[in-house]
């Protein structure tokens, strides 16, 4: 059931968007429990700089235009050490499959109740 939006800088290939899709979705999988089918994602492209805004450092991390977002709409029911792994195998499968700097993943998490879900037909299927 996530939602799962991620913005990449302009210009990467399809094979580069896909393998961040995959990445995502396995740590989903491996991390949340979520069903491998369970597969919702919106993947844009901006410019660096003027679709992407981001500070250049933050907290002592910094980075680059190479700054990909990803923010995962899900339900809440995912304890704090799950939500800890779920940060971590994303960074792992990204900086392995794909090549990106660990610092340039930022990722945010929105937890909504489960009755807020509607996967068609007018139905809340969790309700």
């Amino acid at each position: 059931m996530p939602l799962v939006r991620i913005t990449v800088p302009k210009g990467k290939s399809p094979q580069f968007r896909k393998a961040i899709s995959q990445g995502v979705q396995d740590a989903l999988v491996e991390t949340f429990n979520v069903p491998k089918d369970d597969l919702f994602q919106i993947i844009t492209a901006g410019s660096p700089q003027t679709e992407i805004v981001h500070t250049p450092s933050y907290l002592g991390i910094g980075y680059t235009d190479d700054f990909v977002a990803i923010q995962l709409t899900v339900s809440d029911t995912r304890t704090i050490e799950q939500k800890k792994q779920l940060f971590r195998r994303i960074n792992d499968h990204l900086s392995e499959r794909v090549g990106l700097r660990r610092e340039d993943i930022f990722i945010n998490l929105v937890e909504v109740k489960k009755e807020n879900w509607s996967f068609g037909m007018g139905e809340a299927q969790y309700a």
